[in-house]
């Protein structure tokens, strides 16, 4: 193993030693008391089973069948989550095919941040991923269920089922997707329609008829962001199937890799011989996993917010400064949009994901000794499916790259860190991704311009006001204050004035995510400016540095910044409509970003949670 990395991990283990003990010591316990239904009264039992054929009761009463929990977080509006209606039958009857039962234990939401954009509905994005926790803990909560199996794919959605199933950590636990939808139109041109729409170069007419020849069917959304990024993680930290991840929906593999997800949770229950629960398997090293997964790919800057509050869910502490020194030794191996001009299935075709974990493993850095749904060593997960005489089969991955400007070797890759970086100095820590931005662009220092919104700031454009070099400043975005919603539509606008010649950046306690592209971006800035960080008193003027090769963030005048009066925030507007109003308690209690961003982090494992 590389020096860094084990260094990183034996700190983790240290650092959430106690917490990870009362962990397992939980869930453990709740193990010993075997099979879920031998807890349930007979009154219990008959409601929990009452709608089922005669056959299927038997089973359920017989307490040796295994049944699986099905939550799943379909809808037939998100593209990615459509393909997930006929799942469930797909899986009573491949749980039926091995001798057991299936049981539909719930549903959760899923809201799309293509569809909430800009708009007001975003700010209850990333509090939805703490609700689909808790929704997840209601549907396994009859303990009817002896495995359970997720059925999600994008931005907070996995997450949430993810956190949710580890607070039930004694059940075994497969994630399965449902795929990316088919390539569209180039990443290229979609991304130049943008910029000629803010540049007022095309009218609205054009604009939607390149988003819709991008996203056009059913399936994940083809660029490398949090969707994406989630299907890696679930990979990378043993979840889910190899090579299953960027599979199109519709396809015979689909569900030939469904049906395999369902035999194989079925072999891990409390009722066999290799009972693995995801409590297990979720370990310090299958985060570590998780985290370098991440900056060899060049996902999803939200997984620095995800993956704090995951970790925290079994027991786990890590932090930013974690992820940063991973980050300097990880090299990058891919180029996918943000990233690159690839999409995720032309990443799959070039090698995919078990090339990535071939070799990072050969070279030493990623964890091999870990438990998977598989069993025991990561090295299993470098084979991808493929079919003999028409029944599933699997065999070793690509050794080498088949589009270098794709994916490429950790002997020769595309930069030697993954490029996530920490910064931090007068004004708080903030998360920094350069791995799309122009080396050019990648330090800054100018002078402040502060913006109340993205409307204010679209406006200013508008008026030609913006035709210099400055730091674009978007304070009260964090998760106290209005929920911490995506600022993309900063992004198009930050791009055609870097491409007239401006130095410009992004600084903000909101983010960016998955999509964070080509302009240098200071996002997740903690302490967010309503819990007095001082983000909240930058002006106009002041003389702002992002520097992401020293890991700086200043502000020249430091000294007066600091005695300036913290502002008032009206926020009644960004707190009521669109249902906001009924999150005043998540966003009472929220913590800070680089502490998860998540109600959780007062109680239960993660309530030693960094606090910044």
């Amino acid at each position: 193993m590389h020096k860094t990395i084990e260094e990183v991990t034996r700190r983790v283990i240290r650092r959430s030693a106690q917490e990870r003990a009362a962990y397992l010591l939980r869930i453990r316990q709740a193990a010993d008391q075997g099979p879920a239904r031998n807890a349930l009264s007979c009154s219990n039992l008959a409601h929990g089973m009452a709608a089922c054929g005669q056959k299927t009761k038997e089973q359920l009463a017989g307490n040796v069948t295994p049944n699986i929990g099905i939550v799943s977080a379909y809808n037939d509006m998100l593209s990615a989550h459509q393909p997930f209606a006929d799942y469930p039958d797909k899986i009573r009857a491949a749980a039926a095919a091995c001798g057991a039962t299936a049981q539909f234990a719930g549903g959760v939401p899923a809201m799309c941040d293509g569809v909430t954009q800009g708009q007001d509905g975003m700010d209850l994005s990333l509090f939805s991923r703490d609700v689909i926790a808790l929704s997840t803990a209601v549907a396994l909560s009859h303990n009817m269920f002896d495995a359970a199996v997720c059925l999600g794919i994008c931005d907070k959605i996995v997450p949430g089922l993810l956190i949710g199933a580890l607070s039930f950590g004694h059940l075994p636990v497969v994630f399965i997707p449902a795929g990316p939808m088919t390539t569209g139109s180039s990443n290229k041109e979609k991304a130049q329609v943008r910029e000629d729409y803010a540049a007022g170069r095309v009218g609205r007419d054009e604009l939607l008829a390149a988003e819709s020849a991008a996203y056009h069917g059913p399936g994940t959304c083809t660029f490398y962001g949090t969707a994406n990024s989630n299907q890696m993680l679930m990979e990378f930290m043993g979840l889910q199937l190899p090579g299953g991840s960027f599979v199109n929906p519709g396809s015979a593999m689909r569900d030939r890799l469904t049906d395999e997800a369902v035999r194989v949770i079925l072999g891990l229950t409390h009722l066999g011989d290799q009972y693995t629960p995801i409590g297990e398997i979720i370990d310090e090293k299958a985060v570590i996993n998780g985290i370098i997964g991440l900056l060899a790919t060049g996902g999803s800057t939200n997984h620095t917010i995800h993956l704090v509050a995951i970790a925290a869910a079994a027991g786990i502490r890590i932090d930013w400064d974690d992820i940063a020194e991973l980050s300097s030794v990880v090299p990058l191996l891919a180029r996918v949009y943000p990233n690159g001009m690839a999409d995720v299935n032309q990443f799959h075709a070039a090698g995919g994901l078990g090339f990535v974990i071939r070799e990072l493993l050969d070279a030493g850095l990623l964890h091999d000794e870990v438990r998977t749904i598989l069993g025991t060593g990561l090295r299993r997960l470098c084979q991808e499916p493929c079919t003999d005489n028409g029944e599933l089969a699997w065999r070793d991955g690509e050794t080498a790259s088949l589009d270098p400007d794709i994916l490429r070797s950790v002997a020769e890759p595309f930069d030697s860190e993954g490029g996530l970086r920490v910064v931090q100095g007068d004004i708080g820590r903030a998360i920094v991704k350069v791995s799309a931005v122009d080396p050019a662009y990648q330090n800054i220092r100018a002078p402040a311009r502060v913006f109340p919104s993205q409307e204010a700031f679209t406006a200013a454009f508008n008026d030609g006001e913006l035709e210099c070099d400055f730091v674009a400043v978007l304070p009260a975005q964090g998760p106290r204050a209005t929920g911490m919603p995506e600022l993309h539509k900063l992004t198009p606008y930050l791009g055609v004035l870097q491409s007239r010649g401006f130095k410009v950046a992004l600084l903000t306690d909101g983010r960016m995510s998955g999509a964070s592209g080509k302009v240098l971006a200071a996002i997740q800035v903690t302490p967010e400016a309503v819990a007095g960080g001082l983000i909240g008193r930058i002006q106009d003027g002041d003389m702002i540095e992002i520097d992401s090769h020293n890991g700086a963030l200043k502000v020249a005048n430091a000294e007066s910044l600091a005695a300036r009066q913290q502002p008032h925030y009206d926020l009644t507007s960004s707190h009521n409509g669109m249902g906001r109003e009924l999150f005043v308690t998540f966003r009472n209690n929220v913590s800070g970003a680089e502490a998860g961003a998540s109600i959780f982090a007062g109680s239960g494992a993660g309530s030693q949670m960094l606090q910044r």
